[in-house]
């Protein structure tokens, strides 16, 4: 099966983006640059990218594709730092927290077998998995700032009451974690009956045998909980602390 696809045909795909464009002035929603500036970088940071893929897939060399993976956690904790609205150390915990479940979820799927130490699966997967972990950071930072806005007065008693940080901050990190989780797991819950997932249709439309695209799609769904539970946990736990200041008093 052919997956060429024309430059004509790609000018002519480009008339679905005026659909969007559309709405955005018929409703005034005030999105039209946004949507013109993400259009243009699409094209030409996915151009860039496909042709570095391209070089570093043909040299197979290990240390351009671990240097890769890097850029690529360096980008994703640069992103989910955006939604911290000011946390200091964020950028730094958001890198922590990608790069521990992107080296745990690989570490795991090259022992099992499932994956081959070569840049045309390992670099793939990595993006997966730090730009999951990444919005699931991002979701934890969003939820944290509004909680702790909104929970002020009680985690002000609870301290008042001998709780320490932790204690104090208990409730608020576990509905953090959950928010930071949700996305994945209501994806996992409906997949296949909802939704047929990239990846599975991905691999169907190039030919490989539907019960083997499944199976990379199990693998897949599995490896996406797993990296938002590890990147929520370790973000939430790491940043919640900056909300005290060094005597233990909320800021």
């Amino acid at each position: 099966m052919s997956l060429d696809i024309s430059n004509l045909s790609l000018v002519l795909v480009t008339a679905l983006v005026f659909i969007a464009l559309w709405i955005g002035y018929r409703e005034q929603l005030g999105i039209d640059k946004d949507i013109v500036i993400g259009v243009i970088r699409a094209v030409i940071q996915l151009t860039i990218v496909g042709y570095v893929l391209k070089y570093i897939f043909h040299l197979n060399n290990i240390l351009l594709t671990l240097l890769l993976i890097l850029i690529i956690i360096f980008n994703a904790a640069d992103n989910a730092r955006k939604r911290s609205n000011g946390i200091r150390g964020a950028f730094y915990i958001s890198f922590v927290a990608i790069l521990s479940s992107t080296v745990v979820v690989l570490g795991v799927l090259v022992a099992s077998g499932a994956i081959k130490m070569i840049p045309s699966q390992i670099i793939p997967i990595s993006g997966m998995v730090a730009s999951n972990s990444m919005v699931a950071i991002g979701l934890c930072y969003r939820n944290m700032n509004a909680m702790f806005r909104d929970q002020r007065q009680q985690v002000l008693e609870r301290l008042a009451l001998g709780a320490d940080i932790k204690n104090a901050s208990k409730g608020i990190l576990r509905e953090t974690i959950k928010t930071g989780m949700s996305p994945t797991i209501d994806s996992a819950k409906t997949v296949g009956l909802v939704s047929l997932p990239g990846m599975m249709s991905g691999l169907i439309i190039a030919g490989v045998d539907p019960v083997n695209a499944i199976k990379y799609q199990i693998m897949v769904t599995f490896m996406m909980l797993a990296t938002t539970s590890l990147g929520s946990v370790i973000a939430c736990y790491m940043i919640y602390r900056k909300f005290y200041n060094d005597r233990m008093q909320l800021k």
